[in-house]
């Protein structure tokens, strides 16, 4: 199936896997993708820390508003909450459009407006949509080494957060749309999605930077490190932690 302007398959998945495009309400099947809210700024500015009127330290004030919503005072803590956010929609856009179209959108960060601002889950506008393959090489490449290597080396500079952590934060959001993408076509009848689903993940997470983040079985998944999620005012482990139970509070972060 080609892709079509305004992603309309991506719609009856909601949450985190809906992207919106340029195309407006008139045009659209439903008001889904509505325009922006005013000036937005790119994931690549938002990356490059561009010193530029509304779109200065964009990330920086995502990291703010996940800390307020959180009522956190550690910001590694908020930067990590924020980073698996953004990488949960990245790859649920990602692998739905590879699932269902068979075919990816070009998510170069230049393409995609961010609404800093906006609740859980991040949303995301693509300004123009561009068809690439939808092999796992396309796919790292695009979700990768396009918005995952930047955006944790801009995380890593500001915050200090580790890069077990990070990658550990990038598996655990694959695997969470994996899942969720899995139950939907299940539940629909769509074993056709599931299976390029199963195959798509499977080699995503055989890629160097992923392989090691944690275990598979089936959909499950059991990380290697620590979103810190824990940390958060009357937060717990979740459920795919390395930690059975919250270890015990410390002044310290710990670096996992």
């Amino acid at each position: 199936m080609d892709l079509d302007t305004g992603l309309a398959a991506l719609r009856p998945l909601g949450g985190f896997f809906v992207l919106r495009t340029a195309v407006t309400a008139a045009n659209a099947a439903n008001a889904v993708n509505t325009a922006p809210p005013g000036p937005l700024p790119t994931l690549a500015q938002a990356y490059a820390g561009t010193p530029a009127d509304a779109r200065r330290n964009a990330l920086t004030a995502r990291v703010e508003t996940v800390a307020r919503r959180l009522r956190s005072h550690e910001p590694r803590v908020s930067a990590s909450i924020a980073h698996q956010g953004l990488a949960a929609r990245l790859w649920s856009a990602a692998l739905g459009c590879a699932a269902l179209y068979g075919r990816l959108p070009d998510l170069d960060p230049a393409l995609l407006l961010w609404d800093r601002d906006a609740p859980a889950p991040d949303d995301l506008w693509l300004t123009e949509v561009r068809p690439l393959p939808a092999d796992p090489g396309t796919v790292a490449d695009t979700v990768l080494h396009g918005h995952l290597v930047p955006l944790g080396a801009t995380l890593r500079a500001r915050y200090g957060v580790a890069t077990g952590l990070l990658w550990g934060n990038a598996g655990s959001a694959l695997a969470g749309a994996a899942r969720e993408l899995d139950r939907w076509a299940r539940a629909n009848g769509r074993d056709d999605v599931a299976g390029r689903c199963r195959a798509l993940t499977s080699a995503l997470f055989a890629h160097p930077l992923l392989s090691a983040t944690g275990t598979r079985t089936g959909t499950a998944f059991r990380r290697r490190s620590c979103c810190l999620y824990y940390r958060v005012p009357g937060g717990g482990v979740c459920g795919d932690c390395c930690f059975p139970r919250p270890p015990r509070p410390s002044p310290r972060a710990t670096s996992l």
